[in-house]
C-alpha cells in the first residue's frame, strides 16, 4: 500500500488543476529542461500558476498566500534588497522572533539559511507563485533592474563613458555591468523571445525582445551605460570590443537549467553609435517530426508522400522568420538517418541533428553553397538539406541532383508555392531541369496561437520596467497570444504541371493547375485554424495578406472569389451569369445567344 506525501502530479490531477494527458506529456518533456515539474507544466501552459503553487504547498505542508502579496514594511526592512532580489524572496510579517518569508522555491534550504542569518529570525516559508512573488518585489522594491541600476557608477547613468578600449574592457568586466547584461539575457530567455535588439532611443537605451514574432520594448536603460553594455556582450561573443565602425558577428553559450543554448551576437554600425541583436536558439525547440508543425492531415500526407519517394528537391518557401527551417528540421526527423547518409549545408549551423553530417558554410573561405554542394555529391549521399536556394548555380545543381535519385530539402523566399517555380525559371534554372528535379514546395507563414488561459482577451500588463507582470492582465500571454504554429500550402508536382512547365507557362495558368490539382490556399488553411480556435481573425490578416492570382475579392462581402467560378462561395452573389445550356453571359445580353433563353441576371 502507498503511503508517504504524494507527489506534485498526483495533487494537480485530484484539483482538476490539469489532465492525465498534459501531465503525461509534462513527464515526458521535463527530463533534459532543467525546470521542476510544476514550472514547466506553467510554462507550457498545461496547468496555471496559481493552483501549481497551491498544490505545491498541499505536498509540502506549508501555507499558501495568494497575490497579490503586501508585506509590512517592517517585515521588508529586515531582509537586504539585493538578497530578496537575487533569492527570489519576499518577508511578509515579522512577529516575536519569526518572520514570515515568502518563496516560488521553498526547497532552496541556502537562500532560507542565508536569511535567517541576515534577519536573526527563525524563518517560517510560505508558498507562493513566482508572478505573485515578482510582482511584490517589483512594487516594493522597484523590481531586479531597479536594483541592477543603482549598482551601476553615477557617471554611467547621465554621461557617455570614454571610449578608450582599455576603460570599456574594465567596465565590461565590473560586476555591475556583467550582472545587468545576466539579466537582460536571463529574462529574455525566461520570456523565450527569439531575438533581443539593444539600441539608441533618444537620450536612453531601448532593449526589446521579439516574443512570437513582434518585438516588444522590455527594458529602457540609462545612454551611458550604452558601450559598456555592448562591450560586454561582445566580449562574451568573442568579438573586437575596439571595432565599432564596420559590423561584427560572434557567439556564445548560456545554459537554461541544464540545456545550453545558442546565442549568435550580430552588431551594426548606426548613426550615432552601434545596434545589438542577439538570435536565442534553443536546441529543445528544433520540431522532430511533421506532426509538430500544424499542417493539416490532408497536407500532411501529401508531404510525406513526397520524402518516401526518396528523390526530387522539396522546396519550404515564405518570407524571412516564416518558419522554414522548422519545416525542414521537422521533415529531416522523420527520415532514416541510420540507414542513409545525410548531409546538411548550413549558414549558419543553427541545431545540432543526430546522426547527419553538418556542414558549416564558410564563403570567406571559398565554401559556398555551390561549392560545398559539388563536394557533398562525391560523399555518396542519400539526402542533402541545403539551407537556402539564393542563386541560379545552387539551384542547378541542387536539381540536377534531384534528377540523379537524391532527395534534397531546402527553402526559398517567394509569395506562395507556385511562385517558387517562377523564380527558379527567373534564377536562370532550365525548365527542362526544373520539371524533372522539383518534387514539391510547401509556402508557410506563422501565426500567433490564442492563449490557453484567457483565449485572446488578456493584455500582460507590466510596463518594461523590470518588475514583472502586473496591470491586471493574463500572465501568461502577450495581448492574447502564446506561441506560434503554421498555416500552409502544399503544391505536389504532377504531370501536367510538368508539361506546362516545360513550355513555360504563366504564373497564374500554374496557380490555376495546382489548386484543380487539390492545393488549398495560404488563406485557407488560416481560416480552418480560425474556425477550430486556434487563432484569431484579426492574426490571419495580419500575416496572410491574400492570394495574389488566385481569386479575386467579391464586390458584396469581401470574400476570395477563385477565378474560373461563377460566383462568391462565401455569400452566392453572381460574378459571372451562366445560362443554363453552359453559356457564359454577358451583363447587356437579354437573351442567350446560344439557346434564346431569358437572361435573368439582368
Amino acid at each position: 500500500m502507498k503511503t508517504g506525501p504524494k507527489i506534485l502530479g498526483e495533487l494537480l490531477l485530484e484539483a482538476g488543476a490539469t489532465t492525465p494527458s498534459d501531465l503525461e506529456r509534462a513527464l515526458a518533456a521535463q527530463p533534459g529542461t532543467g525546470l521542476r515539474l510544476g514550472a514547466l507544466m506553467v510554462q507550457k501552459g498545461w496547468a496555471e500558476e496559481e493552483a501549481v503553487a497551491l498544490c505545491l504547498s498541499h505536498q509540502l505542508g506549508l501555507p499558501y498566500q495568494p497575490p497579490p502579496l503586501e508585506p509590512s514594511p517592517e517585515a521588508a526592512r529586515m531582509v537586504r534588497p539585493e538578497l530578496a532580489r537575487k533569492g527570489r524572496v519576499l518577508p511578509l510579517t515579522a512577529s516575536g522572533r519569526g518572520l514570515r518569508l515568502a518563496m516560488a522555491d521553498p526547497l532552496d534550504l541556502g537562500v532560507l539559511d542565508d536569511v535567517q542569518f541576515q534577519s536573526g529570525r527563525r524563518v517560517e516559508p510560505v508558498v507562493v507563485s513566482e508572478g505573485a512573488l515578482l510582482d511584490g518585489l517589483a512594487r516594493t522594491l522597484g523590481g531586479e533592474l531597479q536594483g541592477l541600476l543603482e549598482e551601476l557608477p553615477d557617471e554611467w547613468r547621465t554621461v557617455e563613458p570614454k571610449e578608450k578600449a582599455a576603460e570599456l574592457e574594465r567596465a565590461a568586466r565590473s560586476a555591475p555591468v556583467v550582472r545587468l547584461v545576466d539579466h537582460i539575457l536571463t529574462r529574455a530567455v525566461r520570456a523565450d523571445a527569439s531575438d533581443v535588439h539593444i539600441e539608441e532611443n533618444g537620450g536612453s537605451i531601448r532593449v526589446r525582445y521579439r516574443l512570437d514574432g513582434i518585438l516588444r520594448t522590455e527594458l529602457g536603460l540609462p545612454s551611458g551605460t550604452m558601450d559598456a553594455v555592448l562591450s560586454r556582450l561582445k566580449i562574451m561573443a568573442g568579438m573586437d570590443i575596439s571595432v565599432k565602425r564596420r559590423p561584427q558577428d560572434g557567439g556564445m553559450t548560456l545554459k537554461r537549467g541544464s540545456v545550453p543554448l545558442t546565442l549568435r551576437v550580430s552588431s551594426l554600425p548606426v548613426k550615432g553609435g552601434e545596434k545589438i541583436v542577439i538570435r536565442i536558439l534553443d536546441p529543445t525547440k528544433a520540431p522532430r517530426s511533421l506532426d509538430q508543425l500544424g499542417l493539416t492531415d490532408r497536407d500532411l500526407h501529401r508531404l510525406r508522400s513526397l520524402m518516401k519517394t526518396g528523390q526530387g528537391v522539396i522546396l519550404a518557401a515564405g518570407p524571412t522568420g516564416s518558419g522554414k527551417s522548422s519545416t525542414l528540421f521537422g521533415a529531416l526527423g522523420e527520415l532514416d538517418r541510420d540507414g542513409g547518409n545525410l548531409v546538411t549545408l548550413e549558414d549558419p549551423v543553427e541545431y545540432r541533428l543526430d546522426g547527419a553530417n553538418q556542414v558549416q558554410v564558410n564563403p570567406k573561405a571559398g565554401l559556398t553553397f555551390p561549392a560545398a554542394l559539388r563536394s557533398v555529391l562525391r560523399q555518396d549521399p542519400d539526402i542533402i538539406m541545403v539551407g537556402e536556394i539564393r542563386d541560379r548555380e545552387t539551384a542547378e545543381i541542387a536539381m540536377a541532383a534531384a534528377v540523379t535519385g537524391h532527395l534534397v530539402l531546402s527553402t526559398i523566399h517567394t509569395v506562395d508555392a507556385p511562385g517558387a517555380i517562377t523564380r527558379l525559371q527567373n534564377m536562370g534554372v532550365p525548365s527542362y531541369l526544373l520539371a524533372g528535379g522539383l518534387a514539391g514546395v510547401v509556402a508557410q507563414r506563422l501565426v500567433r496561437r490564442l492563449c490557453l488561459r484567457c483565449r485572446g482577451r488578456g493584455q500582460r500588463g507590466g510596463n518594461g520596467s523590470g518588475g514583472g507582470g502586473g496591470g491586471g492582465g493574463c500572465p501568461d500571454c502577450h495581448d492574447g497570444y502564446r506561441g506560434r504554429t503554421g498555416v500552409f500550402q502544399v503544391l505536389a508536382m504532377t504531370d501536367g504541371l510538368r508539361e506546362h512547365v516545360v513550355n513555360g507557362a504563366s504564373l497564374g495558368t500554374l496557380r490555376q493547375l495546382a489548386t484543380q490539382g487539390g492545393m488549398l490556399s495560404l488563406k485557407e488553411d488560416a481560416l480552418r485554424k480560425v474556425a477550430e480556435g486556434v487563432t484569431s481573425p484579426h492574426e490571419v490578416s495580419r500575416v496572410v495578406h491574400g492570394d495574389s492570382g488566385v481569386s479575386l475579392p467579391c464586390g458584396n462581402c469581401g470574400g476570395d472569389v477563385p477565378l474560373g467560378s461563377n460566383g462568391c462561395p462565401g455569400c452566392g452573389t453572381v460574378r459571372i451569369a451562366t445560362c443554363s445550356c453552359g453559356v457564359q453571359l454577358r451583363p447587356q445580353w437579354r437573351y442567350c445567344p446560344n439557346c434564346l433563353r431569358k437572361n435573368t441576371s439582368v
